[in-house]
């Protein structure tokens, strides 16, 4: 049913095969081996959508299946709830191979309600299997989403395998004698379609039941409740002869070692953990809530007993402070917004370019400008990351391509930022933030050692100069009260050397120059930029941040046509990769993907002189393979 996107695939059917059933046993049904699945829930934002889709996600990640995820939340807090403002998602790819996307398109779709079912189906491939909540769709319902007549009475679903399941009804009946409330039985539907969808891929119960006891173990009567609706969706799919088949995906090949399935934001905060453990520096992190960054403080608020001192400052411009003190003080100091609250941090930001103090500030990107679409993803802060300061300003950035990736991301911006005494900045994105994949958790004895060294007592009478320079032009990190190293800092220009205050334009025109250049050195400690396919070729599709999987699947597609396409993704951009022009002219054409109006491409036509080509999407979702396919065979 699928392959790196979502459509075609292989398939085995195998008849079942065992003792000869009586007259009150369901009928025998085929069960079909895929080589992957793509299965999508959707219903109103308190149907418990989001919590549907991790449960599978969690039970296939068990399962030895490779995941990818992509959650989709409504844009308003409180939509109305039936309208199509208020429908939430999540999208699950699993696989008996390798993949990099949610899939373009989904093979099996549980929709709860009319509005979801009229924001969703365009998704499902024809012929895909479609599960609705009959009893969703009363009048009411259907005048919110927006419809004139009931879809599943007419002709227009007849091109898939409609299932209509009265789901609230078969719930109520299943936890009748449980005493609870009409409305607390229905808050148990998402496990009644949970149970379903397990049924149908063939997917075990155990992990579910074990998250069940372990979230309302202390309502013993809410437990058995969605414990009883779980198995009844599932009894349903075995029971009904309508659902004359299942579905089965076998383990995929991972390389050996233990696995968890891992969110962008928790990739994170994890690698920040990890950057701080194996610097010796505690952890400090100062922020304030905002979608879709917020994670990262839930998960850090929860690790006191890593060394970790969480903050929930009153607003961005005091978090952005507070971290900056923290850095002086010698912590790891890292905090993490989305644009808006970038915007907001920015002259705090300036003050620690010119402070010259190692911290790291996290962008989770978001659709913008302003408010924009919270829940939604881009990648439009790219021109905000890179230049969104007053003054001659520069900072490192670099971005996460996926999920995992974050983890390793963390860990070397804090090594540039200590390194090189400077800020960083990290650039995720709210798909990254909330997809989620396997990942093979490392032995912390593996993990390179971040190594920091702070200034000590001077000698033989020598006054510390603070703004000394080593070989990378970084200054010193002298910890407040250590004997000899008083020193001054503040927002107003420093004398070179002494760090006094100084107003002298050819001292400001050289700290400007030397600030500059310490951050064009970072390019000598990271890695030259890779090519991913032929070295040399027609087109090259040059990436950045979450579009890594989209342009990875679609390349390889394209490698099985014969096509001459490489990919090249950058994880640095500024600065960019030392070998990135040599790159670049390897290449007839350059196609430049980015979910923005061609931000990157700019940056790039501008310094190399190349005639890059722009892929751009603003809609707050993430490529489809198809799209990325298209751009290239345009250039080809």
């Amino acid at each position: 049913m699928n392959d790196y996107d979502g459509k075609g695939g292989s398939q085995t059917a195998e008849n079942r095969s065992g003792p000869t059933m009586s007259v009150n046993e369901p009928p025998a049904k085929s069960r079909v081996t895929l080589e992957a699945a793509t299965v999508r829930f959707c219903g109103d934002s308190g149907d418990g959508m989001q919590l549907a889709g991790m449960q599978l996600t969690n039970t296939s990640a068990l399962a030895g299946n490779d995941v990818a995820t992509f959650p989709d939340f409504p844009a308003e807090i409180r939509a109305p709830r039936g309208t199509k403002a208020g429908v939430s998602g999540y999208q699950i790819h699993f696989a008996s191979r390798q993949i990099f996307t949610p899939g373009d398109r989904v093979d099996a779709l549980v929709a709860m309600n009319p509005a979801a079912l009229a924001t969703n189906l365009s998704d499902l491939v024809p012929g895909g299997v479609l599960i609705v909540n009959s009893d969703a769709f009363g009048k009411r319902d259907l005048e919110l989403a927006g419809h004139t007549s009931n879809p599943l009475e007419g002709d227009d679903l007849n091109g898939y395998q409609l299932f209509k399941v009265g789901m609230t009804s078969l719930t109520r009946a299943a936890l009748k004698d449980l005493g609870l409330s009409t409305k607390e039985a229905d808050r148990c539907r998402n496990f009644f379609a949970m149970g379903l969808a397990y049924w149908l891929y063939d997917r075990p119960l155990q992990t579910t039941e074990r998250f069940i006891n372990e979230k309302f173990g202390r309502r013993p009567d809410v437990a058995e409740a969605n414990r009883r609706a779980l198995h009844a969706g599932y009894h349903y799919g075995e029971t009904i002869e309508a659902m004359t088949h299942r579905y089965a995906v076998d383990p995929a090949q991972l390389p050996p070692g233990t696995y968890t399935n891992i969110t962008g934001n928790q990739g994170l905060a994890w690698g920040l953990l990890a950057a701080s453990h194996l610097s010796g520096c505690p952890l400090f992190y100062g922020t304030y809530p905002i979608t879709p960054a917020s994670d990262i403080l839930h998960e850090l608020s929860k690790r006191k007993n890593f060394n970790v001192r969480t903050f929930q400052a009153e607003d961005e411009i005091a978090a952005m402070s507070a971290v900056i003190g923290a850095s002086f003080a010698g912590a790891m100091a890292v905090t993490a917004s989305s644009g808006p609250g970038i915007a907001l941090k920015s002259e705090a930001m300036g003050l620690a370019v010119m402070t010259e103090l190692p911290m790291i500030v996290v962008n989770v990107q978001r659709a913008g400008p302003s408010t924009g679409m919270p829940t939604k993803t881009e990648q439009a802060d790219l021109n905000q990351a890179l230049f969104g300061r007053h003054g001659e300003c520069p900072l490192p950035v670099l971005a996460a391509r996926s999920p995992a990736d974050c983890f390793d991301v963390a860990r070397e911006a804090w090594r540039i930022a200590v390194q090189h005494m400077t800020p960083v900045v990290i650039l995720s994105d709210g798909y990254v933030a909330n997809s989620s994949e396997p990942w093979r958790i490392p032995k912390v004895g593996d993990l390179e050692r971040i190594v920091v060294e702070h200034a000590t007592a001077g000698s033989n009478g020598h006054v510390f100069q603070p703004y000394a320079r080593d070989q990378r032009l970084a200054r010193p990190w002298a910890l407040p009260g250590t004997p000899g190293l008083m020193h001054r800092l503040g927002g107003l220009e420093k004398q070179d050397l002494t760090g006094e205050v100084s107003y002298d334009p050819q001292n400001h025109q050289h700290m400007t120059e030397v600030r500059a250049r310490k951050v064009a050195l970072v390019a000598e400690d990271v890695a030259a930029q890779q090519v991913e396919g032929p070295e040399k070729g027609r087109v090259l599709v040059l990436g950045w941040g979450g579009t890594y999987g989209a342009l990875a699947t679609a390349v390889r597609r394209l490698w099985q046509r014969g096509a001459s396409v490489g990919h090249a993704h950058l994880r640095w951009l500024n600065p960019l990769p030392a070998n990135l022009g040599e790159v670049l002219k390897r290449y007839d054409r350059v196609l430049v993907p980015e979910l923005n109006g061609g931000q990157l491409r700019a940056l790039v036509r501008a310094e190399y002189l190349v005639d890059a080509v722009g892929l751009n999407k603003m809609t707050g979702r993430p490529f489809s393979v198809a799209e990325v396919v298209a751009g290239i065979e345009e250039l080809l």
